[in-house]
């Protein structure tokens, strides 16, 4: 961790950014769903993200290199690239892009709610992977978190109404999202988290225009259809989504404790649900209510109940997962 002394308010306003942006991406995809194609709207904020900040860094080291710095930016090896390949489909294309799909019939906040369990199916797979017996905080949460889920597979009607596979659709995305981060602990990256994620992203984005072309939806798209509110909301997904709150990501990485960045976790889903029933009137029902409280109720343990030096699981639902790792620990970006 770096020993420069950090301001309270710069670290507010970063984790107010995660918070608060994150947790409105899935109002936005909401809107863009409603006219775009989701795997093709997907794959395009992906890959202008992903171009935009590989650009950037690629017009930085220009310029660092001119300067004579010597700590210039490495070309990406090939094993990179594949690592990248992998994150960015399990990540972009099997969490962000079934999200997308998902959220044309789930509404906004209980889709944040779901994926609000990513954090305790990494716990397993941690588990799993490194074969150490789950903790009980662990197993207990994923215990509770899948019989929050499983209230939300209830059957019903009217308002209380969700449809199953919306439902389904999201527990396998919260499930890849996991398996992406797992393997991006100990898959080979660039040192530079800033390529990495440029490379993730141009991958995942690669790999969703894969997806959309298999399903046809190129030629569904109309694009004299296309409401503005789905314009607007893919731009809001690429600068701020993909972006902004990203920055605000990697600085919190380097400054404070991953716990303390883990918390977007469970804050995420509750802006999603309050945005959702105040600009969609999105109902929160006694059942969503609970299943609600089950879920972030989970997560809240298991994150606030391990060491401060464990591992932290908890992916970004947008760019990258969150490690803490050792280079996250010393401050490297």
């Amino acid at each position: 961790m770096t020993s420069r002394p950090t301001s309270t308010i710069s670290v507010a306003l970063a984790l107010g950014t995660v918070y608060i942006v994150w947790g409105s991406t899935y109002l936005a995809i909401a809107y863009v769903v409603e006219t775009l194609p989701p795997f093709m709207a997907a794959a395009a904020r992906f890959l202008l993200a992903g171009g935009m900040l590989g650009a950037f860094l690629l017009a930085q080291d220009r310029w660092r290199r001119r300067r004579g710095a010597s700590d210039v930016l490495p070309a990406p090896r090939l094993v990179e690239w594949r690592t990248a390949l992998v994150v960015g489909g399990l990540l972009l294309l099997g969490g962000n892009g079934l999200v997308m799909v998902a959220e044309q019939t789930i509404p906004s906040g209980i889709a944040a709610v779901i994926i609000a369990t990513v954090p305790i199916w990494m716990s397993v797979f941690d588990a799993l992977v490194t074969r150490r017996r789950p903790s009980m905080l662990a197993l207990g949460g994923l215990v509770v978190g899948l019989f929050g889920v499983a209230i939300l597979l209830l059957p019903s009607e009217g308002f209380d109404a969700l449809d199953p596979l919306g439902v389904g659709i999201l527990v396998v995305a919260t499930v890849s999202w996991a398996a992406g981060s797992l393997y991006a602990r100990h898959g080979p990256l660039p040192r530079n988290q800033l390529l990495g994620t440029s490379m993730q992203q141009l991958a995942g984005g690669a790999a969703l225009v894969v997806a959309a072309l298999a399903v046809g939806e190129p030629g569904r798209l109309d694009v004299a259809a296309v409401s503005v509110e789905s314009w607007l909301g893919l731009a809001y997904l690429v600068v701020f989504g993909s972006l902004v709150a990203f920055t605000a990501y990697v600085w919190l990485l380097n400054h404070v404790a991953v716990t303390t960045v883990a918390t977007y976790a469970y804050v995420n889903p509750v802006v999603a649900v309050a945005l959702g029933m105040l600009f969609r009137d999105e109902q929160l029902t006694p059942r969503t209510l609970l299943a609600a409280a089950l879920i972030i109720g989970a997560v809240v343990a298991m994150v606030s109940g391990r060491p401060r030096e464990a591992e932290e699981a908890g992916p970004s639902p947008d760019v990258a997962p969150l490690e803490a790792t050792d280079e996250a620990e010393e401050g490297v970006a």
